[in-house]
């Protein structure tokens, strides 16, 4: 067997971000021809001509090399999703060729502390992620930028592939087994995607409104997750996190936004108590005692947050107010369908394969459940008509985006989570974003 090499794999991985250099000159159809040869290249020839050095040894017990394979496959979506803005491909290719590669290099060569949620990423890794993905990144969005029509500025071309490896190498944190080769790319490339929505004329015209409510925002946040954590409801990081989302959503979306928030939480937290001694009996309860962490509020509410901001730095207020509220909704309505699920459901299946299987189980539903999630998702969204978040026709669209984000949730938490390669805090973020990205094409 041949000897492994991890840092000649990562050196090829960050070399072939130099491939990126060619997208000022490619129409998008031979960008995705190419991309589509490396694909090729790297399934049957890279292995034949010394390539297999770069295996590691899973890849050899698999047959095949994933994330060998999963790169080209990266960067022909980019393309595919982009085909005319290559400096937002050349920003995400940057930022998962230089980024990514960087941070596993200089983690393995210098070590130091590691993050206390994944003991298997160093500090100075995270750091090199951030300075190399962002440097690389914004160096080949700029060399692209002259093939962009109309021409982005140059202060967007520096600025968001920043913002992009900034929020990548922070993913690139979360202990789960999910390959970089796909979380990277597809987090710079959302946040590249909704750093190009931002229009300065909604910023400049929504900044008094914003300033005015800072202080009620952070304030009134403050005193509630305090008083969250008192009750017992949420942990110390989760009232920390809980407070900077709750103050963004108040913030940008205003009082009646946040009230949505409140009773979504409320509804959640409600839902974690039923039937606790059944939940604790089992095995399935919530840990901390129900208390709700940081991880919760950020796969919950991540996407409400971001959808919030949106509503205020894009012209497209009525679509970011309509993914807002499908995304709390989502959230709200998704964790009373499992925990009423876990406290009564008397009939537990896969929706995979519709086989019976304990309470608790990753991707279960029940009947109960379900029926209880699709009331709690009418309900709020009943809710966030009559706070005027949302037309009353648009009602079933978030009602509808929610079912199909609880349903794509549970069908990954069968296939993906059951084998680790994912926790329930990722497959409920993907579950929100989801949801609103289905009641968006139904608006439309």
């Amino acid at each position: 067997m041949i000897a492994h090499s991890e840092r000649a794999r990562q050196w090829v991985h960050v070399l072939s971000g130099g491939f990126a250099l060619l997208l000022r000159v490619l129409t998008w159809w031979q960008a995705a021809a190419l991309a589509a040869t490396a694909l090729v290249f790297n399934a049957f020839v890279l292995p034949r001509i010394g390539g297999r050095r770069l295996f590691r040894p899973v890849d050899e017990a698999r047959g095949f090399p994933l994330g060998i394979l999963l790169y080209p496959i990266a960067v022909l979506l980019l393309i595919l999703a982009f085909p005319t803005r290559f400096d937002l491909v050349a920003a995400a290719w940057g930022v998962l060729a230089f980024g990514d590669g960087a941070a596993t290099l200089v983690g393995q060569a210098w070590g130091g502390p590691r993050w206390p949620w994944n003991p298997e990423k160093t500090v100075a890794g995270t750091a090199a992620f951030v300075v190399s993905g962002g440097a690389g990144a914004a160096a080949l969005a700029c060399w692209t930028r002259p093939a962009i029509v109309p021409q982005p500025s140059l202060t967007f071309e520096i600025a968001a592939p920043i913002a992009a490896a900034i929020v990548a190498a922070l993913v690139e944190t979360i202990r789960v087994r999910l390959d970089d080769n796909v979380s990277v790319p597809a987090t710079a490339a959302a946040v590249l995607w909704l750093a190009g929505l931002v229009d300065v004329r909604s910023v400049l015209a929504s900044r008094a409104a914003i300033v005015s409510a800072l202080p009620w925002a952070i304030g009134i946040n403050a005193l509630v997750s305090w008083i969250g954590y008192r009750a017992g409801t949420v942990s110390v990081a989760g009232a920390i996190v809980g407070a900077i989302i709750g103050a963004t959503i108040y913030a940008a979306g205003g009082a009646r936004a946040w009230v949505l928030l409140v009773a979504t939480f409320a509804a959640a937290s409600a839902a974690s108590r039923i039937g606790w001694e059944r939940k604790a009996l089992l095995g399935i309860a919530e840990d901390r005692g129900g208390r709700r962490g940081a991880g919760n509020a950020i796969a919950n509410c991540g996407v409400a947050a971001i959808a919030a901001v949106a509503a205020v730095v894009t012209p497209n207020v009525n679509a970011a107010l309509l993914a807002f509220v499908t995304a709390l909704t989502a959230g709200g309505s998704d964790t009373v369908a499992s925990e009423v699920g876990k406290a009564w459901g008397r009939s537990t299946f896969l929706v995979t394969s519709l086989g019976r299987v304990k309470p608790g189980t990753p991707g279960a539903m029940s009947l109960e459940g379900t029926a209880a999630g699709v009331v709690a998702a009418f309900g709020l969204a009943a809710l966030a008509a009559a706070l005027g978040q949302i037309g009353r026709t648009m009602m079933l669209a978030v009602v509808v985006g929610a079912t199909v984000g609880a349903l794509v949730e549970s069908v990954l938490g069968a296939t993906l989570e059951s084998r680790g390669v994912v926790n329930n805090d990722v497959l409920n973020f993907i579950n929100t974003a989801v949801a609103a990205a289905v009641a968006l094409a139904i608006a439309r």
